[in-house]
């Protein structure tokens, strides 16, 4: 991902430990406000009466508003500069938090719909915050975030039951209480909206000047079939973590769980699938080829829904490997970005027709595995579905994991 902001020139902070503890704040409010959903969805469809199909697509939304929201980011960061933005994000998600649990389906709808637009924001902007603050820590601090996301969003899914049977609100006291997260991250990061960075504008111009002498670079990366590769990868990787994120807690519960133990497999299906960036992000500089690693991920998920298939009754051992995989997978999809591109304007080409059309391939999952329940009335085919798709995803890691790079674009393009 390209730099998206800088503050010229860049002030050192007098307190650096407030703008980490910020920085970690907000990783926290970029997946718990969604996946804690999971656990509560058959409570959420008792009381407003909608099928597995309609649960798959309210699970959805998320990715659907990142794809929207996502290109319009750096044009907001412009107008607002990066504290700002980040700050109007933190609003949107604790504004959806609170319209979700209003007691109707446009408003469930409505509201996932704002986290989902507050989180792309997050998303976009916070690796260019920490590369801008941070530039000679950029690994360190990418992992402590992403397992900090993982550790909240593990934390939050595992007290939505509990929350929801301790209160006679039920599921809406569960749901409204994490707004608390971005009520804090805001206190938090008050004092930083004295400062605005900005985009950096001068250094963009010189980008698109260069550009000129190499026109049509994207369309050159859209035909590449190594590009389609890394997109593949991370699509089917982005389908099957979202499709296993919206549906365990209802696949445990058909197989004897109780809604409780389901909602703390949950919460550890999240925080697996944080860990496996603590040995990635620093090892991934020294290989160059990456094959055995993007093939050995996906069969960890494979192993992972064979055993949910077959075994239900070792939940546990096939969380673990469900997060660990579909983690480890993720970190090598946005390290393919980089690694095989010739340089930061392909890089950026490459990351964006990966990341649109991989998030597109995600929103399919869940809707297209609720409608096979529906179907079906088990979980048996679905479970099946998705471990021919591990397969899929384990021969398009091989050929993705390869040391190599995209073409150059021609003069003619």
């Amino acid at each position: 991902m390209t730099e998206l902001c800088h503050s010229s020139p860049v002030r050192r902070l007098s307190h650096p430990a407030v703008l980490i503890a910020g920085i970690l704040l907000i990783a926290m409010n970029l997946r718990a406000p969604f996946t804690s959903i999971a656990p509560l969805l058959e409570r959420l469809q008792a009381a407003l009466g909608f099928n597995a199909t309609a649960a798959g697509l309210l699970m959805i939304l998320p990715l659907l508003a990142f794809v929207v929201v996502s290109p319009w980011v750096p044009r907001l960061a412009r107008g607002l500069g990066l504290e700002r933005s980040l700050f109007l994000a933190l609003v949107t998600i604790a504004a959806g938090i609170v319209l979700r649990v209003q007691g109707s389906m446009l408003a469930l709808y409505l509201g996932i719909g704002l986290i989902g637009a507050g989180i792309a924001v997050g998303n976009v902007l916070l690796p260019s915050l920490v590369k801008r603050s941070f530039a000679q820590h950029v690994a360190l601090l990418t992992s402590c975030y992403v397992l900090t996301m993982g550790i909240m969003a593990a934390i939050a899914s595992a007290l939505m039951v509990p929350l929801a049977q301790g209160s006679s609100a039920g599921w809406q006291y569960a749901m409204l209480i994490v707004v608390v997260l971005p009520l804090v991250t805001m206190g938090v990061w008050w004092p930083q909206l004295s400062r605005r960075s900005l985009p950096a504008a001068k250094e963009a111009e010189k980008d698109v000047e260069k550009g000129a002498a190499r026109p049509m670079r994207q369309a050159a990366v859209w035909r590449s079939p190594l590009a389609w590769q890394v997109t593949l990868f991370m699509g089917i990787n982005s389908l099957l973590f979202y499709t296993v994120n919206s549906w365990l807690p209802s696949m445990l519960a058909d197989n004897g769980f109780s809604a409780e133990k389901a909602g703390s497999l949950h919460g550890l299906l999240q925080l697996a699938s944080a860990l496996p960036g603590l040995i990635l992000v620093p090892l991934m500089p020294r290989l160059k080829d990456q094959r055995l690693i993007a093939l050995a991920t996906p069969c960890m998920s494979l192993a992972g829904f064979i055993g949910l298939w077959l075994m239900p009754e070792w939940a546990l051992v096939w969380v673990l490997l469900l997060g660990a995989g579909s983690g480890a997978s993720f970190i090598l999809a946005l390290s393919f970005m980089g690694l095989r591109a010739r340089d930061a304007m392909q890089s950026a080409s490459l990351s964006s027709m990966a990341q649109t059309l991989g998030y597109l391939l995600a929103a399919m999952g869940p809707p297209l595995i609720g409608a096979l329940y529906d179907m079906q009335g088990n979980w048996q085919l679905a479970l099946m579905v998705c471990a021919f798709l591990s397969v899929l995803m384990a021969g398009v890691g091989w050929l993705a994991g390869r040391d190599r790079q995209l073409p150059e674009a021609s003069a003619s393009e």
